[in-house]
């Protein structure tokens, strides 16, 4: 990983918010993960800020949880943070789901917030 100083620290802390919201099923917890204006790309249609990714994350089965692995970090300016990810994505009732995300971080006023996230699924 070369994220820099903090860089994994950092993505962690947003990543750790944002797991916790997703196994709770706190769908407008996940989306304050984002910022206003985040580009969101899961399994399905991409949508653009909070609205859209709090829906996402509501049609997603009750039980769904999400443990991550972080393969790389990256610093590409000042204020943002680059990650890329392993996720399995747990259900009640099916298979184990595993994907690929990268995560765009940028540092606002309030701290570190995801601004783009993109799912990819690899054979």
């Amino acid at each position: 990983m070369n994220g820099g100083p903090g860089g994994e620290q950092d993505l962690r802390g947003v990543l750790d918010r944002w797991k916790a919201a997703v196994d709770a099923h706190a769908p407008e917890r996940v989306a304050a993960c984002f910022t206003e204006d985040a580009i969101f790309q899961g399994l399905h249609p991409y949508t653009v800020g909070r609205t859209g990714i709090a829906d996402y994350y509501r049609a997603q089965p009750l039980g769904m949880t999400a443990h991550y692995r972080i393969l790389e970090t990256r610093r590409p300016a000042d204020g943002l943070l680059l990650g890329w990810l392993a996720v399995d994505f747990a259900f009640t009732d099916r298979p184990t789901l595993s994907v690929q995300l990268g995560v765009l971080l940028r540092r606002t006023t309030d701290g570190w917030s995801i601004g783009h996230y993109q799912v990819s699924l690899l054979p």
